[in-house]
């Protein structure tokens, strides 16, 4: 069989790193299928929407620390596919998207799929290319790979006409080294310390797309000998916790909330973070979440090193990291109905050590971080894009980057019906994920920000326009179909049997727990 310009990107992609794929792909991308499921050093995953596959990119390489490809149908599937791009966008996560396109010279008759490819992954990718030529692409997607992993990151599209892959070709492949990410502005450690040392009016707020283990001891040990406050930025990519480590406060998503949290705060040390700004802009409220004139330094860049930052902070106050210590967990809720504080007391005392949460709940999960920080050591992976339909595609990209490590998916029924197509990759991959839908019926988070925002009050008009009810999903029904077990729980004891039945055994599970 000749060698073709698929051939050689996808030698390319395996020979700079890429080892998996999430696929949703059509007729222009045949070729490039054909030669990627020939590579057998490229592992490849059915998606059967694409957002859901670039999710599931997200969330591998959030939990790997490398891209995945996705490999998507001209310019329509990469719109399909654009929310959860601009998730791992705002989440710092590498993606390297493969967009089939027609043949250069038929582009020109404008049949009915042809769109501008390139303008669609603009706002979501820091770099977009044409190939042009079967010799060409290689070298592309290599130079694409060394950039996405170096000092400014971001995501990559590549854009492969179906007569550029189905070319003869007898080009190599090469690998191309990226350039170091970006350090810490050494220089202003002792300008951080002096401003830290003003005691509970300064902040160290702390963020970067990955939050080591060793982070929250750091940033404790900080804070004990400057007297500082320690914060966590709203939502962060993936953060290590729990099993004995300093708790992280996060700074409220809800506006009010984070300005009286941060209402005392005169100066802040940004390390990984940025200067922290509201979801949305609300009548009478600010944008910028700091008190007028508060004083703000940055320490590192959010792709920096962050442990290596507040290892430096540490090293000059003459403090270490300090030792996990015994945390005692909530107590268990007694016998009743779920609800939110209930479900948080529940997954603080049942989560597995070493799982990795998916964590897609804002008025359902308001208990669920503070009070598993009492958890056994685990991964917390939040959404920073605030695009919905996020948890359920992350979560398949985590199972199969680690696939010993038992995933809980958290979620509203709402934002799961985004991307519910996930069960069945889920199924399919036979993977290790316990996906929590928390059933209120509703888009819940929209009954507060409506009076938030100044339109009033939910009324009879409005409420049927955010309201999950006639008919009210079935979960269980959606998950077996989708080839996945569930089981509807209305208590914590069902909760808690539940749990525990699913969280023992591998493979794809689903509980909806009716609050």
């Amino acid at each position: 069989m000749a060698r073709t310009g698929a051939d050689l990107l996808v030698e390319t992609l395996v020979d700079n790193g890429i080892d998996t794929c999430f696929a949703n792909p059509g007729t222009t991308e045949m070729h490039l299928l054909t030669a990627m499921t020939r590579n057998k050093a490229l592992a490849m995953h059915l998606c059967l929407f694409e957002g859901v596959a670039t999710g599931a990119a997200d969330g591998y390489a959030r939990m790997s620390g490398k891209p995945a490809a996705t490999l998507l149908h001209l310019g329509p599937g990469l719109a399909n596919g654009v929310a959860n791009l601009h998730n791992a966008k705002k989440a710092d996560t590498p993606v390297f998207n493969v967009i089939g396109e027609h043949a250069i010279d038929h582009i020109r008759h404008n049949a009915p799929l042809t769109s501008d490819i390139e303008g669609i992954a603009r706002p979501v990718s820091r770099y977009v290319e044409t190939a042009r030529s079967a010799d060409g692409i290689g070298d592309l997607a290599a130079t694409m790979l060394a950039d996405m992993a170096g000092p400014e990151g971001g995501i990559g599209t590549l854009v492969a006409p179906n007569d550029v892959v189905w070319s003869e070709t007898a080009a190599s492949a090469i690998r191309k080294n990226s350039l170091p990410r970006p350090e810490f502005d050494r220089s202003v450690v002792g300008k951080a310390i002096e401003t830290l040392r003003q005691g509970e009016t300064s902040a160290l707020v702390i963020g970067a797309p990955f939050i080591s283990a060793r982070s929250p001891y750091l940033a404790d040990a900080i804070s004990r000998a400057t007297g500082c406050t320690v914060l966590a930025e709203a939502a962060v990519a993936r953060m290590q916790r729990g099993g004995g480590a300093p708790a992280l406060e996060r700074i409220p998503f809800h506006v009010d909330l984070a300005v009286k949290r941060l209402q005392d705060i005169r100066s802040v040390v940004l390390a990984g973070a940025r200067d922290p700004v509201a979801f949305f802009a609300y009548p009478g409220r600010p944008s910028r979440l700091l008190p007028e004139g508060a004083e703000v330094l940055t320490l590192s860049a959010p792709r920096a090193d962050l442990e290596t930052a507040l290892e430096a902070i540490a090293s000059e106050l003459g403090v270490t990291a300090g030792e996990p210590h015994v945390v005692e967990k909530p107590a268990l809720p007694a016998a009743g109905a779920i609800t939110p504080e209930n479900l948080g007391r529940l997954l603080a005392n049942r989560l597995p050590d070493n799982a990795i949460v998916v964590d897609e709940s804002i008025t359902s999960g308001v208990h669920l971080y503070p009070m598993c920080a009492a958890a056994g050591a685990h991964d917390w992976l939040t959404n920073r894009g605030g695009s919905i339909g996020y948890s359920l595609p992350v979560a398949i990209g985590c199972a199969v980057a680690c696939p010993d490590r038992k995933v809980i998916t958290l979620t509203g029924d709402g934002s799961a019906f985004y991307t519910l197509q996930a069960l069945w990759t889920m199924a399919r991959s036979r993977l290790d994920i316990l996906v929590i839908i928390m059933a209120n019926r509703s888009y819940r988070i929209l009954n507060n920000e409506m009076s938030n925002i100044g339109a009033g009050a939910p009324d009879a008009d409005s409420v049927p326009m955010i309201s999950l009810t006639d008919p009210e999903p079935d979960w269980v029904s959606l998950a077996k179909g989708h080839g996945v077990e569930a089981k509807r729980v209305e208590t914590t004891d069902q909760f808690a049997s539940a749990f525990a039945a699913f969280a023992s055994v591998r493979g794809p599970r689903l509980i909806e727990a009716v609050l």
